[in-house]
């Protein structure tokens, strides 16, 4: 009987008389390239606060400056309604939103609801960048996105304080947003999107896109950290769509990049529940629940207080992170 050379206990003894580790050379990396394998992002800067990926759920509040909004929050119509100014609604609920737990807030210009209006890069600029102004007069430690598919409109934002470029069109060929945010060292949002709901594989397609995004934005020259995912749920996509995406929301995770979901409201939840907009909180308040369950690191929100509420019990439970009472041992076991 051949003699078999030692071999660390748990390791199989090479057997290069059966083809054994010799069989088959294994492939080793190129000169200079990375490693190809997911992995989980731990922090991103986004103007004044630091966010430290995996510890708990972020809650980014939602200020439409818009006429048109599909949920009926836009400051616009209010103000008009009311006879004053859609800066000073938006600073007022932004300070509320603050105060009620909110992490981030977005700032938009144009609404995005199907049959929307177009709305001219000059006309968005006046509406958005004397928000974002008066924000971060009111709020400078809060971080500012906007929400817009226009270079020249997140320019002016940037200029006025924001720190986060939303891209609702993050899977467009065109890179303009990707390079501007490369250039002004600000992170984005690649949000997924189509014209029309045609798939022939949703969620591996989903994948497919956000990935070719993310290599365009790389291109362009956004660091790799500086990337957000949003898989764009109630975007070029159908109900059932929608809900299928909500069922695999986890699989997004083989990206390697944080995660916003934005469901707030939208018509989806509605058309499950026969509600309209103004009536769907509990539907909304579901799926933050769901999404942080699946590993969503930011849920963008209509309604700050009970989502933050949500998103930290949920937290608790599935990423265990103590709520407030708990870190400071206040909470009491009322049930005895």
């Amino acid at each position: 009987m051949t003699d078999r050379p030692s071999t660390p206990e748990g390791v199989a003894a090479p057997r290069p008389d059966l083809g054994g580790g010799a069989a088959t050379p294994s492939f080793v990396l190129p000169a200079g390239a990375a490693a190809g394998l997911p992995v989980r992002p731990v922090r991103l800067r986004i103007g004044p606060r630091l966010f430290q990926w995996g510890e708990r759920t972020f809650v980014m509040g939602i200020l439409n400056v818009t006429p048109d909004s599909f949920s009926g929050d836009g400051l616009m119509a209010d103000a008009d309604r009311a006879g004053g100014d859609s800066v000073g609604a938006a600073v007022e609920l932004g300070l509320r939103m603050a105060a009620e737990g909110a992490d981030l807030l977005d700032v938009g210009g144009e609404s995005t609801r199907p049959g929307h209006e177009a709305v001219a890069d000059a006309d968005e600029i006046a509406r958005v960048v004397p928000v974002v102004r008066a924000l971060r007069s009111a709020l400078p430690d809060m971080p500012i996105s906007v929400d817009t598919t226009k270079p020249a409109v997140a320019s002016t934002a940037l200029d006025a304080g924001a720190n986060l470029v939303n891209d609702v069109w993050g899977v467009a060929l065109d890179d303009g947003l990707p390079r501007l945010a490369a250039e002004r060292g600000v992170p984005i949002v690649l949000m997924h999107n189509r014209a029309e709901a045609r798939y022939t594989n949703l969620i591996a397609e989903i994948l497919g896109d956000l990935q070719q995004a993310i290599e365009r934005a790389l291109r362009a020259g956004v660091a790799w950290d500086a990337i957000v995912v949003d898989p764009g749920f109630g975007f070029g996509k159908t109900a059932a769509h929608n809900l299928v995406l909500l069922r695999e929301l986890a699989s997004l995770q083989v990206l390697g990049r944080p995660i916003l979901l934005g469901t707030s409201r939208k018509s989806t939840l509605g058309k499950v529940l026969d509600l309209p907009a103004d009536e769907r909180l509990e539907a909304t308040l579901a799926t933050t629940a769901l999404g942080v369950a699946s590993g969503v690191d930011i849920v963008r929100v209509h309604d700050v207080r009970p989502n933050v509420r949500t998103a930290r019990m949920a937290d608790a439970i599935v990423r265990g992170a103590p709520g407030p009472a708990l870190e400071t041992g206040a909470i009491e076991d009322r049930a005895r």
